[in-house]
């Protein structure tokens, strides 16, 4: 089943807030990318919390995006 993200909020600790379409709420830590490429603009904590929904996923300001299933599987349930 396709996943879909409705709402999203930053932590203060580079975390992600997530609920799914299907009403679950996870955790998804960015702290392991913000070392790769365009991730590291995100060690701005401003700018990090600028992450908004997109369609069906998360997308922040400067363009950048993950895909919701991957987000999913790697996110551990609250």
């Amino acid at each position: 089943m396709h996943k879909t993200i409705t709402q999203v909020k930053a932590t203060d600790d580079y975390k992600l807030v997530l609920l799914f379409g299907n009403n679950e709420t996870r955790i998804f830590d960015v702290n392991p990318l913000l070392k790769w490429g365009r991730f590291a603009e995100l060690q701005d904590i401003n700018i990090f919390k600028k992450v908004s929904v997109c369609f069906d996923t998360i997308q922040w300001e400067n363009g950048l995006d993950l895909d919701p299933e991957y987000l999913y599987k790697k996110s551990k349930q609250t």
